[in-house]
């Protein structure tokens, strides 16, 4: 099981960014799939929740602002981030919700007051 997030970078707040997670070895439809995000010193975090169902779930602090989808095509979950805040910046993750280990290398966003 590979998986790759990609998409970040820097913005300025009130800006937007789309994350994605391209997948190998593993059907996503067939997964419960989430998104993590860590700051330095701190654990990593589930912001982001997407049953193989649909059903979709958030972390308070991006609940309204923060959107989960999969492309079952492309194999690939995405994590939509609107209005963006500079305490959304950090290194973001995806992994199915069964494992928390192999976290990959994620992606750094960047959100700049």
């Amino acid at each position: 099981v590979q998986l790759q997030a990609s998409g970040g970078g820097l913005v300025q707040a009130g800006g937007s960014l789309k994350l994605s997670c391209a997948a190998s070895g593993i059907i996503l439809r067939d997964n419960p799939m989430g998104w993590y995000r860590q700051t330095p010193g701190k654990e990593r975090d589930l912001v982001a929740s997407l049953t193989s169902r649909g059903s979709t779930n958030y972390a308070d602090s991006v609940k309204g602002r923060f959107a989960i989808s999969r492309d079952d095509a492309k194999n690939t979950v995405y994590l939509q981030m609107n209005s963006l805040k500079p305490e959304d910046t950090a290194v973001y993750f995806c992994n199915p919700l069964w494992r928390q280990s192999l976290w990959g290398q994620g992606t750094q966003v960047t959100v700049s007051s």
